[in-house]
């Protein structure tokens, strides 16, 4: 198997030019890596059920009401975890590999723990799961897990939560994410099932986001890559029946069944979210209107699904369509302070749905992986990540080594910081990390 996500490479890390005076010169010491991670860990990880805190105020992830991360955000930070181990691995430093392993399996345990144990069918909206793109972010890491930790448990409930989000739950009610067009329902992916406690059948019109279509390319890709070449369909799906009709749920799909998946929802995506041209990804369409601003964790997505698909075909169509995702994300979206930005309300930054939006380039820079590995002309993009890794670095609090996310300006001592904005700058490091 390929470790597409997880792999690490070694680049130059020169000292760029900064837009704010920091408190410390940037290092060029893969030792700073370490720190920031740390730093990272030692502040927001609670130690106690090995999940995430929602912010450095908070003293407990208790639930989702009380101090802890969100459920969808919790898989960026076992992905952390693996980079850790794996770049540790590469540098041969065994004892910060087998630290970094362990704790990423902890991480990734403690998630299952807290959140039902991992019944993606039950949608209790405290420690359970409500929204169809929470559930696929965890089919991504759990395919991740798998394969970094060559265990069959992480992937067969990587399938079971990518099968409920296509298919929809017997218990829940709902008809599944999957668009199908041969019912009338336009393809692609719907983000949600509402009412949440009854939810009725999703209609044409219905959002489908970019952050659920996307993710379901990329975890189908993954899944397609784990999948055993001879395995065949599955031959007692579960089967249900409600006011809507007649279901039926594999518990896995064959290697060329994910495959086919991606490249349909894929190609639906790219057609009724992306402007194919300029390389921006919509956040949302509703029936014939587009909508959303461009924001930098679907830019990720987008690119990662198109460098998945790259990679299994060769088809040059889905390299051209990442770099042209990439270059959006640089020109145009990094262009104000020459740094990813961090698209949180301004006018309201404390609010739980802006704190989270700081996690997206942590999303963005695990898919630019893939894209600077492959692309002949990728010092665009090496460049472009080390300027954001130096001005982080430079311009975070010392006392607690975190970037409050805003990688441009000097972190502030006495600010609420939500680990989302948080991982930004170790994500980077951990991906993008200085040669020996």
């Amino acid at each position: 198997m390929n470790r597409y996500l997880l792999a690490a490479a070694w680049l130059p890390l020169t000292l760029i030019g900064g837009c704010a005076a920091g408190h410390k010169a940037a290092s060029k010491s893969l030792e700073s890596t370490w720190e920031a991670y740390d730093s990272f860990n030692k502040v927001y990880l609670d130690s106690a059920k090995y999940i995430y805190r929602n912010t450095n105020r908070d003293a407990a992830a208790t639930d989702r009401w009380n101090g802890a991360a969100a459920i969808w955000c919790q898989p960026m930070y076992a992905d952390m975890a693996m980079n850790a181990a794996a770049l540790a691995e590469k540098e041969g430093d065994k004892e910060r590999a087998a630290k970094y392993r362990e704790l990423a399996r902890n991480i990734i345990e403690g998630n299952i723990r807290h959140y039902t144990g991992f019944d993606f069918d039950d949608s209790n909206t405290t420690t359970g799961w409500f929204i169809y793109d929470d559930i696929q972010w965890w089919t991504i890491t759990l395919a991740r897990a798998a394969e970094f930790f060559d265990d069959d448990r992480y992937r067969d409930l990587a399938e079971k939560s990518f099968a409920r989000v296509w298919y929809g739950s017997p218990k829940v009610g709902d008809t599944g994410s999957y668009a199908d067009p041969d019912a009338g329902l336009g393809g692609g992916m719907f983000w949600q099932w509402q009412p949440l406690e009854h939810p009725k059948a999703n209609q044409a019109a219905d959002g489908k986001m970019s952050c659920i279509n996307f993710p379901s390319v990329v975890a189908a890709m993954l899944l397609y890559d784990l999948a055993p070449a001879e395995r065949k369909a599955d031959a007692e799906p579960e089967k249900w029946s409600n006011q809507y009709g007649d279901f039926s749920r594999p518990r896995f799909e064959t290697k060329q069944r994910y495959l086919d998946m991606a490249k349909e929802i894929y190609d639906w995506s790219v057609k009724n979210l992306t402007d194919s041209v300029t390389g921006m990804v919509h956040d949302n369409r509703h029936g014939d209107s587009v909508g959303g601003h461009p924001l930098i964790y679907n830019q990720g997505t987008f690119i990662g699904a198109s460098m998945l698909l790259y990679k299994a075909t060769g088809d040059s169509r889905y390299l051209d369509l990442a770099r042209k995702g990439a270059d959006y994300s640089i020109d145009v979206m990094s262009a104000e302070h020459g740094c990813l930005p961090w698209a949180h309300n301004t006018n309201n930054p404390y609010d739980q749905g802006s704190l989270e939006q700081g996690v997206y380039p942590a999303i963005w820079v695990q898919y630019m992986r893939l894209l600077a590995d492959e692309d002949k002309d990728s010092e665009k993009y090496t460049s472009f990540i080390q300027r954001n890794i130096e001005e982080g670095w430079k311009n975070r609090d010392v006392e607690s080594g975190i970037c409050d996310g805003e990688a441009w300006s000097v972190t502030p001592s006495d600010t609420i910081i939500g680990s989302y904005a948080a991982s930004s700058t170790p994500a980077l490091m951990l991906l993008f990390p200085p040669s020996k």
